[in-house]
């Protein structure tokens, strides 16, 4: 950890000697805690030493506007979830893409494949609208595949609010997709 500021050379914010000391040090309290939290969300080695690093330079490069630094550690977590979340979110996206462009390539009318792309664009700008509490139990679930008990877990919010969570996203997109 004593190099970890040569790491990470070049970066738009450079920290003053005691706060890059001080950030090296909360940063050694929880040497592994990044990536386990990455990993617990993508569930891809790959993905989630990638998520902890993006992780760890945006604290190292916001480290000085956090005021209260006893809170360094929900910091960091908060701040890999989401990151993790926005790699789901962007991964997601881009399957559901390809499989709408290979979808539309069985697809013989070119009213069909209007349809459809309107379809799939009205879709993904009703779940982009969502709150993101509701939006993000629905993806877990229903488009990752995560159980009930699971999301609950990754959320740390009880088995019924997920269950309420995941309801309420599914008829709000309903009633969207119904308006159109």
């Amino acid at each position: 950890m004593d190099g970890l500021a040569d790491g990470f050379a070049g970066s738009v914010v450079s920290l003053s000697a005691p706060l890059e000391r001080e950030f090296e040090q909360r940063l050694a309290d929880c040497p592994t805690l990044a990536f386990r939290v990455a990993l617990s969300v993508l569930r891809n080695k790959a993905g989630a030493e990638d998520v902890a690093q993006e992780a760890m330079l945006r604290a190292y490069r916001k480290f000085h506007r956090l005021r209260d630094r006893d809170k360094f550690r929900a910091w960091l977590v908060r701040m890999t979830w989401r990151l993790a979340l926005d790699r789901i979110r962007s991964t997601v996206r881009r399957e559901r893409w390809e499989l709408a462009s290979a979808d539309t390539a069985s697809v013989t009318s070119p009213e069909e494949v209007a349809a459809s792309n309107e379809f799939s664009r009205n879709l993904h700008a009703a779940i982009d609208a969502l709150p993101e509490k509701l939006r993000i139990a629905l993806v877990l679930s229903a488009i990752e595949g995560h159980g009930v008990s699971k999301v609950s877990l990754l959320l740390e919010i009880p088995e019924g609010t997920v269950k309420s969570r995941i309801h309420l996203a599914r008829k709000r997109l309903a009633e969207v997709l119904n308006e159109l």
